[in-house]
């Protein structure tokens, strides 16, 4: 039995939060949502699109809407974007509504799993990902751990080792 109904997945991009959510998800009988794919779903357009017409405010703001609905929905498996924790208020929706866990990854695995992608505007940029990632890292590390009942490695690991360690956190005996 889950320690709370939905279970939201933070952490840096190239965590494995889609790949991990989605496999949690079918394994628990859950349903799975990725807030970036929604936006994008909803919007018609992709993030990086977002981000050159509303600049980082107008994504942000347009995220926070997006968390605050889906995190009231019951029985999900929620991958949020990387930057969702910046907000105070996500934070705390996230944390009172159900389970958090915090997906880390080294800014070297990251650059592996991010070498090829086109839709990460924070990245498309920059002349040094490496300094990004790190500069994004020591931002956002401390508001994933302010709100994660579970931090997890996923570097070098494989989706099945990072699920079971999820599952055996969420299955574990409640205390008294």
């Amino acid at each position: 039995m889950a320690v709370h109904p939905n279970i939201y997945l933070v952490g840096p991009m190239g965590a494995g939060k889609t790949t991990i959510g989605r496999r949690l998800a079918a394994a628990r009988g859950m349903d799975f949502v990725d807030s970036d794919h929604e936006i994008e779903a909803r919007t018609g357009v992709d993030i990086p699109y977002i981000f050159e017409k509303e600049g980082e405010a107008g994504f942000r703001r347009r995220e926070k809407q997006i968390i605050e609905e889906l995190s009231a929905r019951q029985n999900i498996v929620l991958a949020t974007g990387g930057g969702a924790i910046l907000d105070p208020d996500n934070r705390r929706v996230l944390a009172a509504r159900g389970t958090v866990i915090y997906l880390h990854a080294s800014v070297a695995q990251q650059l592996v799993r991010t070498a090829r992608a086109s839709n990460r505007p924070l990245l498309q940029q920059a002349t040094d990902r490496r300094a990004v990632l790190e500069q994004l890292l020591r931002i956002r590390d401390p508001l994933y751990r302010e709100i994660a009942d579970l931090v997890v490695e996923t570097d070098h690991r494989s989706a099945r080792a990072v699920i079971r360690e999820i599952e055996a956190f969420l299955d574990r005996p409640k205390a008294e």
